[in-house]
């Protein structure tokens, strides 16, 4: 039996449409030209040596991780994926795909980035930090093969929470299949065709972000015009709305916890 997908109905949207697929044309024919102006392999995968500035994480994972694992306390409130960016829908499902997003197109969110404060310190030190998010994946999950949007923009993964099993958790990338392991850091060009599998029984968390590909001048005068013009579009100002709604509702229900810790340490308030 072939599973089919609900697109939702304000991606329905003709004119919508016609924007995403004039849009993948114009991506295709910029990719080749920021290929040649790359001063970084154009390979799936990219050696960490390119990115010195990885070393910090790597250095204060723990400390991470540490954060993460208070974010998860509040895993309820955290929304899936396409509650972010509804165009994501056919690779997110209900809440197998969680993202706590720290940093968005470029913006830092200020109340999610309060509760993650070393994390948030250590990302704004990336060069050109695009977005950055505790990606958090359910059990038994799978994310189907895709594509990213732009060649100018590049991906890092580190492990945080990684299941015991950690061969069976992993991302494929092009040809080559990379297990999660915690502390470890690599980076990849998302353009390539990747897919996700937690093959487990338990949660796997990262930390992911994006920043942009090195390159010569022209490089990055085009990378900059093509991500400025997004940002007019839906694509961005549909994720933009739904991030600060995320934000509210996580801390909305920090506050409720908060309220329901003092009325039970309130001896008068348990004997109502």
């Amino acid at each position: 039996m072939v599973e089919t997908v609900d697109k939702p109905k304000n991606l329905s949207n003709p004119r919508r449409a016609f924007v995403k697929k004039t849009g993948k044309k114009l991506v295709r024919k910029i990719a080749a030209f920021q290929s040649r102006q790359s001063i970084v392999p154009d390979t799936p995968k990219i050696d960490n040596s390119y990115f010195p500035f990885l070393s910090e994480f790597t250095d204060n994972w723990k400390t991470i991780q540490g954060e993460a694992k208070e974010v998860l306390k509040f895993r309820e409130a955290i929304p899936g994926f396409q509650e972010i960016s509804p165009d994501q829908y056919r690779l997110a499902k209900e809440q197998n795909w969680k993202t706590f997003v720290l940093f968005g197109f470029g913006e830092r969110l200020e109340k999610n980035a309060s509760l993650a404060p070393k994390t948030a310190e250590i990302l704004e030190r990336v060069p050109n930090l695009q977005t950055a998010m505790f990606s958090i994946l359910a059990p038994g999950y799978h994310i189907p093969a895709h594509k990213g949007v732009t060649k100018g923009i590049l991906r890092s993964h580190i492990g945080l929470i990684i299941p015991k099993d950690r061969e069976k958790c992993r991302i494929r990338v092009d040809d080559t299949i990379t297990a999660w392991k915690e502390g470890e850091i690599f980076v990849f060009d998302d353009t390539f065709e990747h897919e996700v599998w937690n093959d487990t029984d338990e949660e796997r968390v990262i930390l992911l972000f994006d920043f942009d590909r090195p390159m010569k001048f022209w490089g990055r005068f085009l990378n900059k015009t093509f991500l400025q013009i997004m940002k007019l579009t839906a694509f961005y100002q549909d994720p933009k709305k739904n991030l600060q709604t995320a934000e509210d509702r996580l801390e909305a229900a920090i506050r409720q916890a908060d309220a329901n810790m003092e009325a039970m340490s309130d001896p008068a308030e348990r004997r109502k």
